[in-house]
């Protein structure tokens, strides 16, 4: 292990914990990250000595929160190279995000019979805002199919494609195969239409640099806790220029300019859809999570990751009666897979007993379990302070499994 790893691995305290008296090993990354000790201790220090809700004080520990926390809005648009801070709308996550637009944007702006095209790997958190959305509208959803190897079909992308699409929603990495979309490629595509495009990022930006104005997407949604931070914070951003045309997803404080009983006028972004008290501390843990992505570098976590999947899929193709799920030419650290004749849950729940933390099931992707033809997946995700001992682990447990099993 290079010092650079452990060093990183030294502000994760869980990571050397014991489970059942063994080794930890915890592989549930895509689900969420565990947290450096310096997001733990911003929320701290947050809590400790400058707790106060933010934008309506003229005392000082509320001017204080209030400057912290605009200037990690300030952060946090650059490190997605947002044109503008007003353009980083703070939600609960990427599920809120997606819904925010889904009502937003989708009430006033798409009616009956108009299309909504999403993919086969898509998260509920992006099937059903839009199902719900066509109930209200009368539009339609179109599904583009993927490969078995978990590669989205362009060609039919191209096809289902029309100027009746409105609305493009698609992953930019899948949770459950890992897939690294051409969402580049894709938008330059849907720029041939009217239609607007939503990525779902809360694969993506714990692993790659993401840059939304070179992307030209019209929104991008992520989740802070896939991303080392906090949970309970996520961002929307969207084109000021949308945002703009957009009706509040949800009234009450803040979003407000001004009420009376006879009309409400609304405040100007990012705050007129960030209704209510807004969890404070979970953007300052956040933006101190951008500060350990930056200083541990892309450049590094890409290498660490991908030769963690390296590793991963050699040893793991090692061991008789694995199937793999999700083998894309570009893919992120997720190795999905199922041991033949065997439920996962079994499995992982006898590989939990060995100090081996897995997610199991259909992920969250219940039409991909379907497309697939299978009960569930194994799946193995996996961040930048995970090593390769780890997985001669999750090998060696998959192994015992599968015997005890069998």
């Amino acid at each position: 292990m290079n010092k650079k790893l452990q060093d990183i691995r030294g502000q994760f305290p869980v990571l050397e914990r014991q489970i059942y008296g063994r080794p930890f090993a915890y592989f549930d990354n895509a689900a969420t990250t565990q947290k450096p000790m310096t997001v733990i201790d911003r929320l701290k220090k947050y809590y400790e000595s400058e707790n106060s809700n933010v934008h309506r004080g003229v005392h000082f520990l509320s001017q204080e929160a209030t400057s912290a926390f605009e200037q990690a809005r300030i952060r946090i648009s650059g490190f997605i190279n947002a044109a503008s801070p007003s353009e980083v709308i703070f939600t609960k996550g990427t599920t809120e995000s997606i819904n925010l637009v889904a009502n937003a944007y989708g009430n006033k702006f798409l009616g009956k019979d108009d299309e909504i095209l999403i993919t086969w790997m898509e998260h509920h958190s992006n099937i059903v805002p839009w199902q719900l959305l066509c109930e209200r509208t009368g539009a339609r959803l179109k599904v583009c199919p993927v490969t078995r190897s978990g590669e989205l079909i362009v060609e039919a992308f191209e096809q289902l494609l029309s100027e009746r699409t409105k609305l493009v929603a698609l992953t930019h990495v899948s949770n459950a195969l890992g897939t690294i979309n051409p969402v580049k490629e894709i938008i330059a595509k849907v720029r041939k239409t009217s239609a607007v495009v939503l990525l779902d990022g809360a694969q993506a930006v714990s692993h790659m640099e993401v840059d939304v104005r070179d992307l030209d997407c019209d929104f991008y949604c992520f989740s802070g806790h896939k991303m080392y931070g906090p949970m309970g914070i996520g961002v929307l951003y969207g084109k000021e220029t949308l945002l703009e045309k957009m009706e509040p997803y949800q009234g009450g404080g803040e979003m407000i300019s001004t009420v009376t009983f006879e009309k409400t006028t609304y405040n100007q972004l990012p705050f007129k859809f960030e209704a209510g008290t807004p969890n404070v501390s979970g953007v300052l843990g956040l933006e101190t999570a951008l500060t350990f992505i930056e200083e541990t570098g892309f450049e590094f976590i890409k290498n660490q990751e991908d030769d963690l999947l390296n590793y991963g899929t050699a040893s793991l193709s090692e061991i008789e009666g694995i199937l793999f799920y999700g083998q894309a030419r570009s893919k992120a650290g997720v190795i999905s897979f199922n041991i033949e004749g065997i439920h996962p849950y079994d499995i992982g729940t006898l590989m939990d007993k060995m100090g081996v933390a897995v997610r199991t099931g259909h992920l969250c992707t219940q039409p991909l379990v379907d497309f697939f033809g299978i009960q569930g997946f194994i799946r193995a995700s996996f961040a930048v302070y995970n090593k390769r001992s780890e997985i001669d682990l999750l090998c060696e447990a998959i192994k015992k499994s599968r015997d005890m099993l069998l």
